[in-house]
This record gives C-alpha cells, structure tokens and sequence, in this order.
C-alpha cells in the first residue's frame, strides 16, 4: 500500500465515525471555546463527592487528559481535593502530578497511603519524583521512601542531600553516556539494543555524552549528528568537545542563565570531581525562568508566593510582614511633614500639592527598580557597567523630571495664579525624580553586593526615599523661598 494510503487509512481508523476515540481535550460537554474547563462540570463532580459517590466522579474524571485532571483538582475546594484523590486514584499518574500546583500537590498527597505515593513516584523522572517528596514532612517522607525500590529510593536521597534550587536538586539523573573509543555504528547498536528494554534508557533524550574511563564528560553529540553520520566514523571524530557543564551546586537562576545564553537544549552536570551525574534540559528551565519570574515580581510588592492555593494564614503572614514595615517607613515620611506643619498651617495649598510630588517620584522609582532588578537577575548589570547604568538612569530622571516640572509647574502656577508656587512644585519634582532614579538603581545593587535579594527589599528603601524627598523638597524649598 503507497505511503499516502496508509496516512488515510490511519486517519480512518482514528476517526469518531470509524470507531476511533476521539480527542477528550476538545469536549463540548468538559470544556469551554477557550479549552478550559467549565464551572458546571466541576459543579457536578463536587456534587457527586458531596454524595458520597465515588463511582460517578471516576465516571466523570476519567476521560479527562491528565493536565486537565490537575486542573480539576486545582479548581475544587482545598476540602474537596482529599475525596477526589481518594476516588480517582488509579487516574493519578505521573502526567498529572508532574502538572499539580506545589499546594494542591501537598493537599492531595496527604490524602494518599505511603505505597501509593511510592508507585507514582517511581513513575516520574528524578527530579519530578523529588519535587513530589521533597516537601513532605520528615516521617511521611521516610514511610514513602521505604516503599521505593532500592534503586530509586537511592537516587532521590542523593538529590535531596543538596541545597534546594541547586543544580544537584533539580537535575535528571537519567541520561545517555558512553565512552569515547567507540564509533557511531556501534553507538546506534547499543541504543536500539537499549530501547528493548523500557528502563534501560530515559523516556526523553536530546544528546549523547561521551566520557572518559574517570567517568568525566569530554564531549557531546547531538542525536541529530549521529543520524547523519557513516557508521564507521569514531565517535571523537563527530562529537563537540566544547560544552557547558554545569556544577552540581549552581543555583538554579544559574543554570538558566547559562541555558538563556548558550542556546542550550541540554547540559550535563558534574560533581565537584568533574564526574557526570546528570543532566538539565531545557524544559525544567522554563519552569524556573517561569517561576523565577514570577517570584521576583511578587516579592518586589511582597505578596508572598502569590499564588491562589496558598493556604490564608501564610499568605496573611506574608503580606502582613511587610506592611508593618511600610507602615514604619510611612511614619518615617510623616514625621518630615509633621516639622513642617506650621509651614502647611499658615499656607493650606502645601497640603493639597505635596502628595503629587512624593507620587510622581514613587511611581519613576519604581519604574527603574523594576528594570534594574531585572537586569541583575538576567546578568545584563554587573560591576563591569555599573557606573554607566548609574549615569543612564540619573539622565532619564533628568529628563523626566524637568518635563514634569514644566508640566506640574505651569498648570500650578496658571490654576492657583502664584508663579512662585509653580517654580517651588517645579524644583521639587527635578529633585524628587533624581532621587527616583539614583534610589532606583543604588538600592539593588548595593543589596545585590551585600548578598541580599534585591527583590525582596529594595522597594521598602526606594519608596521610603522617594517619599521622604519629595515631603522635604517640596516643604522646604516653600520655607526657604518665603511662600510660608
């Protein structure tokens, strides 16, 4: 039969009408246009746990492709997520742990005995079934630990002797490794004697590394390389010896970086003897560039995690933590307005014109606070351009500044009829958006410096100079020039 019947016949077979299964990620009756499932569906299957009715929510939850079941079990209630893991969980493979939210995980897992968070565990790569375990609490870690086979077991308490977000903790301990002397024919012999057996090689694999006899990578070839090259060819003839290798202990903002800059798909990864002990690929970077990302930018607002499933008392915790310091620094900015208070007495309009100073210089603050911290995580400010982003940034507040002052000072000097009190706002603004942008940038990277996360305080420093300027400038260039 030619090739194009067999793509037809194929598609026959596959087709609803021909009796093949259809896709159950598009379902009119589960899901909505956007592909996403709908409220009355995850209605009814609360109903049925509300009921008591196991066998109608493995009836409705069945069908469902495992990303939309860790979906299922992120839109129902934290009281609800025990019963439906308790119902449906044979379904609970390691497509849909590998997809679970880190509290759903930990609501769902508690509802499962140790054997059974053993068995998915063994499912997953490496460096999935250690994020599963590693956020259990110590007893009920061991309980599932001793429920792994030896091997297994193993190779997630090497991964958990390291730091956490280091290479050694997130990495697969599944790859492809042979020795340098053998060529390509041999190396495509191996892999297709390998692949008889299911565990023998990793699931997903973009590259071979070749080691020497110490176990040590000296090169890597793509599978891609090995496809078009003669099978008589030495491996060292065809394999690139210039890699990146990634240390066991490098944080992950590291490893990504690297991935960012290279170009990389995978890289391999090597103790502190410069042995292969696994690898990185390019699908756990974007789940920590993802996550990186969104991290900085909650911390810079100090909403904690941020995320939706967050139990109440640690996101209250979180948030509350940093409000009280923002409640001190408000005093702080109070008490500069407080010495100026016989000033504001005798003249009101200071009263109502002051907040727009501090704003305005919050608001450009902020701006650079975001680009610089930025720059800091990806590596594009170091202490090689420090001084020249310093000048960048002072000139673009310069700028800024005087436009608003032109702005700010002439519509106050037209409404209120008082050209002094336009030039006073006026300066205030210059001064306030120089402290913007030199608070902006000089705050990051001193904490930067200090070894401090720049996202997680620079914007209590920031916002605290910003305002404490703008209330001085503004009051005091008004005392000074006799307005009050």
């Amino acid at each position: 039969m030619a090739s194009d019947d067999l793509i037809d016949e194929e598609l026959r077979r596959d087709s609803p009408e021909e009796g093949g299964k259809p896709d159950d990620r598009v379902d009119d009756e589960r899901h909505d246009e956007e592909n996403r499932l709908k409220p009355e569906f995850v209605r009814r299957v609360v109903a049925a746990l509300e009921d008591g009715d196991k066998s109608e929510v493995y009836d409705l939850v069945e069908p469902l492709h495992p990303a939309d079941v860790a979906d299922l079990f992120e839109l129902v209630g934290r009281e609800d997520r025990s019963a439906l893991a308790e119902a449906v969980s044979d379904l609970l493979s390691s497509e849909v742990i590998s997809e679970l939210n880190d509290y759903v995980r930990e609501d769902m897992i508690d509802a499962l005995p140790a054997y059974a968070v053993a068995e998915i565990a063994e499912q997953l790569e490496t460096d999935d079934a250690v994020q599963l375990i590693e956020d259990l609490d110590p007893r009920d870690q061991a309980a599932v630990l001793a429920e792994m086979e030896p091997e297994d077991r193993a190779a997630i308490e090497s991964a958990l002797s390291y730091p956490e977000e280091t290479a050694g903790r997130l990495m697969q301990r599944e790859f492809v490794a042979v020795p340098e002397h053998i060529t390509v024919g041999d190396l495509i012999d191996f892999l297709r004697d390998e692949a008889s057996d299911p565990d023998a090689l990793p699931t997903d694999f973009f590259e071979i590394f070749v080691v020497d006899p110490a176990h040590r990578p000296v090169g890597t070839c793509q599978l891609s390389w090995i496809l078009r090259t003669p099978r008589h060819i030495g491996l060292t003839d065809v394999m690139k010896r210039d890699q990146t290798l990634i240390p066991v202990t490098a944080d992950q903002e590291e490893v990504a970086l690297m991935f960012q800059k290279y170009g990389l798909i995978s890289a391999a990864v090597v103790d502190e003897a410069g042995r292969l002990v696994g690898q990185m690929t390019v699908d756990d970077v974007v789940h920590i560039i993802s996550e990186e990302a969104g991290e900085d930018a909650l911390l810079l607002s100090g909403a904690g995690d941020g995320d939706i499933n967050e139990p109440i008392l640690l996101t209250v915790r979180a948030r509350l933590s940093w409000l009280v310091i923002n409640l001190g620094t408000a005093m702080l900015a109070a008490s500069v307005v407080g010495y100026f208070q016989d000033a504001i007495a005798k003249f009101a309009l200071l009263a109502v014109l002051m907040p727009i100073v501090s704003g305005m210089g919050g608001n450009a603050g902020t701006q650079t606070l975001a680009v610089t911290v930025r720059a800091l995580a990806t590596n594009q400010l170091t202490s090689a351009n420090t001084w020249r982003a310093i000048g960048r940034e002072l000139t673009i507040a310069s700028a800024n500044g005087v436009a608003l002052a032109i702005l700010i000072g002439g519509g106050t000097a037209l409404v209120f009829g008082n050209p002094l009190l336009g030039a006073v706002i006026g300066t205030a603004m210059i001064i306030n958006n120089l402290t913007a942008g030199m608070a902006g940038i000089a705050v990051p990277v001193t904490l930067e410096r200090l070894r401090v996360d720049p996202a997680v305080s620079s914007a209590v420093f920031v916002t605290t100079a910003t305002d404490v300027m703008g209330f001085f400038s503004f009051l005091g260039l008004a005392v000074l020039t006799g307005l009050a």
